[in-house]
């Protein structure tokens, strides 16, 4: 089956700084992550997929440098026009402070390059800080929120299940813009009180017509995770939010710290095995394709 990898990321260690992974031992919403302290280039990643009929993928910034936000936007245009990246990646979601009182001139910065696509600035809290900055709190923020709108891009939302209201809200006040949700909102599966509490913030989300979710992510969950295990969750989101409003991604190299590429895959084969042919198109590549503007890719 034909695939848009809607979620991964690349890194060079020694190009770029990551402080997560430059700086040792940090907080991280990924449990065991010492093994992605490596390079994992387009090389390593096109490696991976081999065998796959990968058409495009996305690449979500990694957290890179603070400071220089655009600098891996650069970076990442300059690998996909390399020949041997077969134009990978063919989307790029970058990283800006929309706090910051320079928000608009790194937006600008960003646009220079002709993959950028969206924003992805994570909401959720580090693990491990104190007193928490939540940036949905900050009226700055808020209001600098409108430029997604000025230039034309979508916004991967990343929170923790006890944020969810400020999300609703945020989803609300903003119809013209496209909301991805990452990793099936992340709905810590093995924490009752919390996965119920995911559950109220899907439903609430599923009403608003201008968000969609992205399913990936289940190894920072559940590092044994099934097609099999998932199945009752990916029921109640295929229940609310249909299959036009979903989409498949492997958040890849993370989840390959529990699961090769190739199984990813099989595994969401199995799990929706039961779809029309159309509804499995839209989940393996047309709604990535349609949500990230990936108009130059065909299936030849």
């Amino acid at each position: 089956m034909h695939i848009i990898d809607a979620h991964f990321h690349l890194w060079d260690l020694q190009e770029n700084y990551y402080p997560w992974l430059n700086d040792g031992d940090r907080s991280s919403v990924v449990p065991n992550y010492s093994s992605l302290r490596r390079n994992y280039l387009i090389s390593d990643f096109l490696r991976d997929a081999t065998g796959m009929e990968l058409l495009a993928a996305v690449h979500i910034q990694a957290e890179h440098d603070p400071r220089d936000h655009v600098r891996e936007t650069r970076w990442l245009q300059g690998v996909a026009d390399m020949p041997g990246a077969c134009g990978f990646p063919q989307a790029i979601v970058a990283n800006v402070d929309l706090a910051a009182h320079d928000a608009r001139e790194v937006l600008e910065g960003h646009m220079a390059y002709r993959n950028m696509r969206g924003l992805r600035q994570a909401l959720h809290r580090r693990l491990g800080e104190p007193l928490p900055y939540d940036p949905l709190l900050d009226p700055v923020w808020q209001r600098n929120f409108h430029l997604l709108r000025d230039f034309d891009l979508s916004f991967d939302l990343q929170f923790f299940p006890e944020q969810g209201e400020g999300v609703v809200d945020l989803v609300r006040a903003h119809p013209d813009v496209q909301f991805i949700l990452t990793h099936v909102g992340m709905p810590y599966m093995q924490e009752a009180e919390r996965h119920a509490l995911w559950r109220r913030n899907m439903i609430a989300l599923s009403s608003m017509p201008n968000i969609a979710v992205k399913i990936s992510g289940f190894g920072m969950f559940d590092s044994a995770w099934t097609s099999e295990s998932i199945r009752p969750l990916m029921d109640f989101v295929l229940e609310r939010f249909q299959p036009e409003r979903c989409l498949l991604a492997s958040n890849y190299p993370v989840e390959g710290i529990v699961k090769p590429y190739h199984e990813i895959w099989a595994a969401y084969a199995r799990c929706f095995a039961d779809l029309s042919q159309n509804e499995q198109a839209a989940l393996f590549r047309e709604n990535a394709r349609r949500l990230y503007r990936l108009k130059g890719v065909d299936e030849s």
